[in-house]
C-alpha cells in the first residue's frame, strides 16, 4: 500500500462512534482489495510509515488543522465511556416531545398564514392547523400556546396532523364529565331551539336542555330563552355517543329545597300565612307560601259547595291561608281557607226553628232526594217523600235541577249534629183531607200524563192528586200491547173516577168511561153468522187481528184464514169475513175467512140441486101427462121421451157424483 492509497487530507472527520467505525470497515477492506498477498509484517511496516507521514504533515498542517484532536485512535475514533454514552443520548432525546396518536398537547405558535397557523409541539416537524379553528381566538399572535389534538403522527406525505376543534371537544367533554361526577355547576348559553327543549353549549359542547328542565314553571314560548347564558346542572351523560342533558329546574329546586326547608321548620298548625294562587286544579289549588306550596283543597275553600276552585280562586290572586296540617318528611302543607271564618251553622239565625220557612238553591241531587243550600255551609235534606203529597214514586233526578232556587218548610233542625230536613210540600194543604169533595166517583176529569207503565198509565190530576188508568180501560173497542201504543206521557187525557182509596192515597180512573159502552149496539150489528168486511192489521203463527168497521177489532184463528185458493190471508188484505163469535161480557169477536168462501160454495150447490129437482119434476110431470093420453104415440112423441129419460139420467149421475164429494 502506497502514500497514494491513502490521502490524509480527504479523510472526513466523524464525529460519532458509529460513523469511526464505519469508516474503520472502510480502510480495512480498502486494503484487503489493494493487496490480498501482504503479509503481517509488511502491514506493520507500512502502517510505521504511515504514522511517520502523518507525524510529517502534522508538522507541516497549516494553523487551521490546530483544533484537530490527534489523541484519536488509529482510525480518527475517540472512545466515550459508558456513563458519557448515556448521557449524550438523554440530551438528544430530551430535545424532543413524546406523544401519541389522540393525544392533547400544547403548541406554541411559529406562524400564522391566511390559512394555516404553524404550530411548534417540540416534534421534529411543525404542525399545521386550519386557520378556521381559531375564530373564536380573534387576537392570536406568534408566542401564544394553544391545545391541540394529534389526528395522525405522520400521514402519508410524513406531516403531522394536528386539530383544536377535536381538542376543544374532548376537553369539553371531559369538563362535562367532571362536573356531572363532582355535581358542580355549569354555566351555558342556550344557541337554538329544538324539538322538546333548547340547545345548551357548554364548553364549546353543545347539550340538550329538556323544556321540563328550564324552570319550576311550565314554559311555553321557548324562544324567548334563545340567547341567554344561565347556570346548569349536568344531569345526565351518555358516553357512546358523547351527549349530555342538562337542567336549571334543578338548580331552582335546590334553592328552594332550603328555603322550603327553612319555611317549614317554622311551620305551626292553625298558622295564618299569606300567599299566591300558583296552580289551580279539578282538585284545588296550589298555594306558593314564599319558596314553598301548599295544596288547598276545594272542600276547604269555601263552606258552601262548589264545582270548582275557579269560581273562587284566581291565578296570581294573594290570599290568607290557614295551615291545617303539615307533613315535614314528606315536605306537605294542607292549607284552608273556609277555616278563617265561623263555621255558618254557628252563625246560623236563631230564629229559624222547625215551621219555618226557608228559600234555599239546590246544590246537589241523590236518588233518595235533593240538598237546599240555605246559607253557604248550611244545606237541608228535602226526601222525595216530601216533594209531593201523591204516593206516585218521584225521581229526584228528573224534578230537581242543581242551581234551582225554592221555597221549603223546615221540618227538622239540629244544630248540635248540624242537620236539617225540609218537605215542599207541607207549603201545601193535603188535598187528600178533602179528596171526596173535589173528585167525586163519576165525576169527568183531564189530566196529564205523567208516567207510562206496561199495566197503566199514571194520570196527574192536580198538584198531589192522581190515579192510574188501567190498560183495560183505555178503550173499549181496542185491546193494547202496551199503553205508549195509545198515549204519550205530557199529553192530555180525559179520566173518570171510577174509585177512592183515601188511605193509601190512590184513585182509580178510566177513560174508555168517558164514553157508553158500545158493546150493547155491537151485539146487534155484529150477530154470529153475519159477514163483514175487515183489514188484517196484525199477523203471528196463531192467527191475526183483523180491524173491523166502528173501531172493532176481531181475532182469527190461522186455520179459518185460508183463502179459496188454499192459500193463507196476509197482513195489510181486506177480506169478508164471517162473526162466529161474539162475546158482550168479555169483549171478543171471532171471525172466519175461511166460512166465507165455503158457505157461498155452499149456497151455490144447493140453488144448483133445487134447480135440478124442479127440472126432474117438469119432466116426470109431463110423462105423465103424456101417458095418460089414451092417443097412440107418434115417433115425434118417442123422441121427446128420449131426451126426457136422458135429462133424468144426467140429474142423477150429478147427484151420486156429489154425494162422492
Amino acid at each position: 500500500m502506497t502514500e497514494q492509497d491513502f490521502d490524509l487530507n480527504e479523510m472526513p472527520v466523524h464525529n460519532s462512534e458509529e460513523e469511526f467505525e464505519k469508516a474503520e470497515g472502510d480502510m480495512e477492506q480498502q486494503v484487503a482489495e489493494t493487496d490480498s498477498d501482504i503479509t503481517k509484517e509488511e502491514a506493520t511496516e507500512e502502517e510505521g510509515d504511515v504514522r511517520e507521514i502523518l507525524k510529517e504533515k502534522e508538522e507541516a498542517t497549516p494553523a487551521q488543522h490546530d483544533d484537530f484532536d490527534w489523541t484519536l485512535g488509529k482510525r480518527a475514533e475517540k472512545s466515550y465511556s459508558k456513563q458519557e454514552r448515556t448521557n449524550y443520548i438523554n440530551l438528544y432525546d430530551s430535545t424532543f416531545k413524546t406523544f401519541a396518536k389522540n393525544d392533547i398537547i400544547k403548541g406554541r405558535v411559529e406562524a400564522i398564514s391566511n390559512t394555516d397557523v404553524v404550530l411548534d409541539v417540540g416534534f421534529k416537524s411543525d404542525g399545521l392547523v386550519s386557520v378556521s379553528e381559531f375564530r373564536d381566538l380573534p387576537n392570536l399572535k406568534v408566542g401564544d400556546v394553544v391545545e391541540v389534538y394529534v389526528v395522525e403522527k405522520e400521514d402519508k406525505n410524513g406531516q403531522l396532523i394536528l386539530s383544536r376543534k377535536s381538542a376543544k371537544l374532548l376537553r369539553a367533554w371531559e369538563n362535562i364529565v367532571t362536573s356531572h361526577a363532582e355535581d358542580r355547576i355549569v354555566q351555558g348559553t342556550i344557541i337554538s331551539k329544538t324539538k322538546g327543549g333548547l340547545i345548551v353549549d357548554v364548553f364549546g359542547l353543545e347539550t340538550f336542555l329538556p323544556g321540563s328542565q328550564i324552570d319550576v314553571k311550565p314554559i311555553i314560548d321557548y324562544d324567548a330563552y334563545v340567547g341567554k347564558t344561565m347556570d346548569f346542572k349536568v344531569v345526565k351523560i351518555n358516553e357512546t355517543i358523547k351527549n349530555a342533558v342538562v337542567s336549571h329546574k334543578a338548580l331552582i329546586e335546590s334553592d328552594l329545597a332550603e328555603q322550603r326547608q327553612k319555611i317549614i321548620a317554622q311551620l305551626e298548625k292553625g298558622q295564618v300565612l299569606e300567599g299566591t294562587v300558583k296552580n289551580i286544579t279539578d282538585f284545588g289549588a296550589f298555594i306558593d307560601l314564599g319558596g314553598v306550596d301548599g295544596l288547598l283543597y276545594i272542600t276547604d275553600i269555601s263552606w258552601g259547595r262548589i264545582n270548582h276552585p275557579s269560581e273562587i280562586l284566581e291565578l296570581n290572586q294573594k290570599i290568607n291561608v290557614v295551615v291545617i296540617e303539615f307533613d315535614d318528611a314528606k315536605k306537605r302543607i294542607s292549607l284552608g281557607l273556609k277555616q278563617l271564618t265561623p263555621h255558618p251553622w254557628e252563625v246560623l239565625d236563631a230564629s229559624l226553628g222547625e215551621g219555618s220557612v226557608v228559600r234555599g238553591k239546590i246544590v246537589n241531587i241523590e236518588d233518595y232526594g235533593a240538598f237546599l243550600e240555605i246559607t253557604p255551609g248550611v244545606e237541608g235534606l228535602i226526601h222525595v217523600s216530601e216533594v209531593s203529597w201523591s204516593n206516585q214514586p218521584i225521581n229526584a233526578r228528573e224534578y230537581f235541577k242543581v242551581g234551582q232556587e225554592l221555597d221549603a218548610k223546615i221540618v227538622t233542625l239540629n244544630r248540635d249534629e248540624r242537620k236539617m230536613s225540609l218537605s215542599i210540600k207541607q207549603l201545601l194543604s193535603d188535598p187528600w183531607e178533602s179528596i171526596e169533595e173535589k173528585f167525586p166517583v163519576g165525576s169527568k176529569h183531564s189530566g196529564e200524563v205523567k208516567n207510562i207503565t206496561p199495566y197503566g198509565v199514571f194520570v196527574e190530576l192536580s198538584e198531589g192528586i192522581g190515579g192510574m188508568v188501567h190498560i183495560s180501560d183505555l178503550s173499549w173497542t181496542k185491546r193494547f200491547t202496551h199503553p205508549s201504543e195509545y198515549t204519550r206521557v205530557g199529553e192530555k187525557l180525559e179520566v173518570v173516577i171510577l174509585g177512592i182509596d183515601k188511605e193509601s192515597r190512590k184513585l182509580s180512573l178510566g177513560h174508555k168511561q168517558i164514553e157508553e159502552d158500545p158493546w150493547d149496539t155491537f151485539a146487534t150489528v155484529f150477530p154470529a153468522g153475519s159477514v163483514h168486511r175487515g183489514t188484517i192489521i196484525r199477523r203471528d203463527d196463531n192467527g191475526a187481528t183483523v180491524s173491523l168497521p166502528y173501531g172493532l177489532e176481531a181475532f182469527a184463528p190461522a186455520k179459518l184464514l185460508r183463502k179459496e185458493d188454499n192459500t193463507s190471508a196476509n197482513i195489510d188484505e181486506t177480506l169478508d169475513f164471517v162473526i162466529t163469535e161474539f162475546d158482550r161480557n168479555d169483549k171478543r169477536i171471532i171471525v172466519s175467512h175461511t166460512d166465507t168462501w165455503k158457505r157461498q160454495k155452499e149456497q151455490t150447490e144447493k140453488a144448483e140441486k133445487v134447480q135440478k129437482d124442479k127440472e126432474a119434476q117438469e119432466a116426470s110431470e109431463k110423462v105423465q101427462q103424456m101417458n095418460e093420453k089414451n092417443e097412440k104415440s107418434t115417433f115425434g112423441d118417442i123422441d121427446e121421451l128420449a131426451q126426457l129419460k136422458a135429462k133424468l139420467e144426467e140429474n142423477t149421475a150429478d147427484e151420486e157424483n156429489k154425494a162422492t164429494e
